[in-house]
């Protein structure tokens, strides 16, 4: 068995860590990667840095002349047509860079095997309506979870019965301090919460997120004490929330909780209109400027999606929860630190193409949902991640 207060127990000799605890970690695991990549790194000769210097330039050229002729498209279907309603330069990297491992690789996580072969670190799969596990990997790993947080961030906002209409103001506060993020959002911008709350949950707008905590009774404290305090009333005692936005990886939360998050949230038709809009336009002094949403899922329009939302931060990896309706039955999936930015979605269809082949539960006995996080499954583990072996549709 395989759990994050296990590992990090053995790792510093300390007694099993709360949710607070392992967030507190999660930078000391984090840095150590970096160093070890560093230290591993065979010196570079001069006459490798000659070659290097001399074959920069042309590189550079063809770099930005590819940047130029593919630039990236933002694709939404209207009325059963693919309408392009962005198009943006594709960015150049003049250098490769090596990418800062998510906590999830540095735990090992990644190692674990899964009959679909998802490329996603921690996954679930539960039939919504009678809490039957369909599916699991590493379901109860601790693990910080991005702007998946705008969902608790959503349901403080709802719960507090503040005017929708009223009129919220972007300001320095609001500035991304955490990971120097940019944002559409001008200091300065005007907005109703209502617009505010359908931004950070349609295009994951870390601004709108922050407007909103801030603005809440007490400020941005008492918004984190009310996130933190839901958690506890929804039973997902592996959870901790620090901010609105999910910029910090000290927002952590498993899969077995981010279900009862998702499960929330869906009770709620404000945060299922909003999560699941696949675009929008707001006019900001004059300027009308287009969102849209950060699922392609929802954008492609093949899915029955009732409620989701997207994540990424390094920390986290990338990240997808949502509700959806699978071959007439009403599932929740939760995929995380997922490796490469469309492999959340490959896996989200990798498991939909598996349910649409699935045979009835054996015996027509559904496998409960626990009530406490003791289903993980180790890195390499040869147990069976899947309720039913079959893998068809993979």
């Amino acid at each position: 068995m395989f759990r994050t207060d296990s590992f990090m127990s053995r790792l510093f000799g300390l007694p099993q860590l709360t949710a607070i605890a392992t967030s507190a970690l999660v930078s000391v695991a984090l840095l150590a990667a970096p160093a070890a990549y560093a230290s591993t790194k065979p010196t570079a000769t001069k006459t490798s840095s000659k070659k290097t210097e001399k074959s920069a330039k042309p590189t550079k050229k063809v770099a930005s002349a590819k940047a130029e002729a593919s630039p990236r498209k933002v694709i939404v279907v209207r009325n059963g047509k693919r309408t392009v309603v962005a198009s943006r330069a594709a960015p150049v990297r003049a250098a490769f860079v090596p990418a800062k491992p998510s906590l999830g690789e540095a735990m090992g996580l990644r190692d674990t095997e899964d009959a679909l072969s998802l490329r996603s670190s921690v996954a679930l799969v539960m039939d919504q309506n009678t809490n039957e596990v369909l599916f699991q990997k590493n379901p109860t790993a601790v693990l910080p979870i991005a702007s998946i947080t705008k969902l608790m961030t959503a349901l403080v906002v709802m719960d507090s019965h503040l005017p929708m209409d009223e009129m919220l103001t972007v300001s320095e506060d609001d500035r991304d301090t955490e990971k120097h993020s940019s944002s559409r959002l001008r200091f300065g911008t005007t907005l109703t919460r209502h617009e505010m709350l359908l931004l950070a949950l349609m295009s994951s707008e870390n601004r709108a997120a922050s407007v909103l905590g801030r603005s809440y009774p007490g400020g941005l404290p008492a918004f984190v004490g009310a996130m933190n305090k839901k958690a506890r009333e929804l039973g997902m005692n592996d959870s901790h929330f620090v901010d609105s936005s999910g910029l910090s990886s000290s927002n952590v939360s498993s899969a077995m909780d981010l279900a009862r998050l998702v499960n929330a949230a869906y009770r709620n038709p404000t945060i299922r209109e909003f999560s699941t809009q696949p675009e929008h336009e707001v006019s900001v002094s004059g300027r009308t400027m287009h969102y849209v949403s950060t699922n392609r899922l929802v954008r492609g329009g093949s899915w029955d999606i009732g409620l989701q939302k997207t994540g990424y931060i390094s920390e986290a990896g990338q990240c997808l929860v949502m509700q959806t309706r699978v071959n007439d039955r009403n599932v929740v999936m939760v995929f995380l630190d997922s490796v490469g930015k469309l492999s959340r979605f490959a896996d989200a269809t990798r498991v939909r193409n598996w349910l649409e082949h699935q045979p009835p539960s054996a015996g027509g006995q559904p496998r409960p949902f626990p009530s406490t996080p003791n289903l993980t499954q180790g890195p390499r583990s040869p147990a069976a991640v899947l309720v039913s072996q079959q893998s068809h549709g993979t």
